[in-house]
């Protein structure tokens, strides 16, 4: 996230999660007030390490597609011109939906995106529960903007949008509101529209991507509505609020499914494969695949 945004952002999301935290002392009893002080802590905790761990990356990870991509492209965007700015909202959030699909299509994407889904509570403290260092699937998910840098956006603007994207999804972690009017459900992702994206279950697995448009979904074939009770989690859930098992448990279970696959069939499937692909039968979409495969 952009440094200036996240010294704005930081505090507004503690007194957010504050003010939820004594509406729910208030009334534990009212539906969207569920929650673990384990599981929050394990949340406030996994973000603080992700804070300290992430300018390590930097190191780790020097090479930015996106940087490159914007230095060669013949074609240059100039902020000066407030179309621009729209343009590139919408175009950086588009990326942003095939990132995230692919998050979900990729285990080795997922290895990393699979902690923010890891929480069997849905709060606002369940939005700061994030990776840290990830660099291969930081390096790889980063390609998905360079369309966004080819047709001529700056790559701080690009970067300085996709943050604006990240802040506007951390309010939408909630059970406290219902839905919103029908023009804002049908345009935008919203409260209820993300609630199915944490779902495990089905109607719900692998659906709704879309970060500050729900639009994307609707296109593409992967929007569900909010129709019946939602349950949060992984389909097979890790047990734990360890921050490191948190963050580290699915990328164990494919280094294992890899040492133990028999064939390079195998273990090319279990890295660039869905979560639940096994050698011996596939993808298994939608289904609790065997041991140590842990699938949205």
């Amino acid at each position: 996230m952009d440094g200036t945004l996240l010294v704005f952002a930081v505090p507004a999301f503690a007194v957010l999660m504050l003010v939820e935290w004594i509406a729910y002392r208030r009334d534990p009893d009212r539906p969207g007030n569920e929650r673990s002080g384990r599981d929050t802590v394990g949340n406030v905790t996994t973000f603080a390490l992700g804070r300290l761990a992430k300018p390590l990356l930097q190191y780790v990870v020097p090479f930015s597609a996106v940087v490159v991509a914007a230095e060669l492209t013949p074609l240059h965007l100039s902020p000066a011109s407030w179309w621009v700015w729209i343009v590139g909202l919408v175009v950086t959030d588009f990326c942003y939906y095939w990132a995230h699909r692919a998050d979900h299509r990729v285990r080795l994407l997922w290895t990393s995106h699979s902690v923010h889904h890891s929480s069997t509570y849905f709060n606002l403290s369940t939005a700061i529960r994030l990776p840290w260092l990830h660099p291969v699937a930081a390096m790889l998910r980063g390609f998905a903007w360079v369309p966004a840098a080819l047709i001529g956006l700056p790559a701080w603007m690009i970067f300085l949008l996709e943050s604006i994207g990240l802040v506007y999804q951390f309010p939408i972690h909630t059970q406290r509101i219902g839905t919103l009017p029908r023009p804002v459900e049908f345009l935008f992702n919203t409260p209820a529209h993300h609630r199915v994206h944490h779902g495990s279950n089905q109607p719900y697995i692998d659906k709704n991507y879309g970060g500050i448009l729900i639009v994307w979904d609707r296109m593409f074939g992967s929007f569900a509505a909010e129709t019946e009770p939602i349950r949060y989690g992984l389909t097979k859930n890790i047990g734990t609020d360890n921050p490191l098992r948190v963050n580290y448990h699915e990328l164990a279970g494919l280094l294992r499914d890899v040492r133990g696959a028999r064939t390079w069939r195998g273990r090319l499937g279990y890295v660039f494969g869905p979560p639940g692909w096994t050698e011996h039968i596939g993808s298994r979409d939608g289904e609790a695949a065997p041991e140590p495969v842990a699938v949205r």
